[in-house]
């Protein structure tokens, strides 16, 4: 196929391009393909890419030697962030500041509240109430629960917590 741009020499680049929402394609050799503007965005870069994404890198990540470790377990930061998997209880105090904010990402919250939690054990080990918990105390638990899902931008729990409150509210 020949550049649709000059006609004489064979086309290597094809572009795309959409402008004002009208679509259109070419086809061009190297030559005509620079004269418009549509240059391979690699061609200046060096190409030795180690030094560059070392160059970046280094001032990114801590050298090797200056990773804290673990006293319990010997774990450091880099490698939990590697694998996956904290070493030992102690490493959630160590690490804290760098675990937390992950953690708070992939699982909503910092503080286990599932089945196995010790304050649903407390729950269960004291005696139910005698008064019967009013309407409104219902909402109010419920309308603080809202406030700290938001805060904790734990969105999904927040919009359960409105539709509950809304239900609560509607009930006579």
């Amino acid at each position: 196929m020949k550049c649709q741009k000059c006609g004489a020499e064979n086309a290597n680049t094809h572009v795309k391009t959409v402008i004002n929402g009208e679509f259109r394609e070419f086809d061009l050799c190297s030559d005509c393909a620079i004269k418009m503007g549509f240059s391979n965005m690699f061609s200046d870069m060096k190409s030795d890419f180690s030094g560059l994404l070392g160059s970046f890198f280094n001032n990114v990540l801590p050298a090797r030697t200056q990773a804290t470790r673990c006293e319990f377990c010997g774990s450091s930061y880099p490698e939990i962030a590697k694998t996956g998997m904290v070493g030992c209880a102690h490493c959630y105090e160590l690490f804290a500041d760098r675990l937390y904010p992950s953690i708070r990402r992939m699982h909503g919250n910092t503080t286990h509240c599932g089945k196995n939690s010790a304050s649903a054990k407390a729950e269960k080990a004291q005696p139910k109430a005698e008064k019967a918990e009013t309407k409104q105390d219902k909402i109010s638990k419920l309308k603080a629960e809202l406030d700290a899902a938001v805060k904790e931008q734990n969105f999904e729990r927040a919009a359960e917590l409105r539709d509950i409150i809304k239900e609560t509210e509607a009930q006579s």
